[in-house]
């Protein structure tokens, strides 16, 4: 078990390597990939994951040099890129990337089986409820869980100002 604690990568290569990903990701996030962070959707959530894996093959020495992890990554991003181009452009591909927005609450009745399809509890819908000043279930027309995890509520009329 000694081998388990072997350093088979000369450590200054292993900062290198650690220190032009770093960089490398930090451009890539903060000038490409410019999304809020409430938002994140699924395809997000994917990059983010394979981006992670290829980010370690590049830094860990998986690859031969760090450029290869780079153009991986790189590569990713514009997949990544491409696909909220075209689900901007095209209807149909927005209807593959994205799903819709899930109805939670409709004219005041609560939704039980999207709520057991998204393992969302009465307790959660009613704080978030709660996050949009609903006291009552009557108060709402409609609640939506967004594609991007988000709950949007629709008043059935602003009484409050009346």
């Amino acid at each position: 078990m000694p081998h388990l604690f072997e350093v088979h990568v000369p450590i200054g290569e292993l900062i290198l390597r650690g220190t032009l990903m770093y960089w490398f990701l930090f451009l890539i996030f903060r000038f490409v990939v410019r999304r809020d962070v409430g938002s994140v959707a699924i395809a997000d959530v994917l990059l983010l994951v394979v981006i992670a894996d290829a980010a370690q093959n590049a830094m860990a020495g998986g690859y031969d040099t760090v450029s290869e992890g780079a153009l991986l990554v790189a590569t990713i991003v514009g997949w990544n890129y491409l696909l909220d181009w075209a689900s901007y452009r095209f209807t149909l591909v927005r209807r593959f990337a994205e799903p819709p927005p899930l109805p939670l609450v409709w004219r005041g009745r609560v939704l039980h089986r999207n709520l057991r399809r998204e393992y969302l509890s009465m307790q959660e819908l009613q704080s978030k409820l709660r996050e949009h000043g609903v006291e009552e279930l009557s108060e709402v027309k409609a609640a939506y869980m967004e594609p991007d995890g988000a709950v949007s509520v629709i008043l059935v009329k602003d009484q409050r100002r009346a």
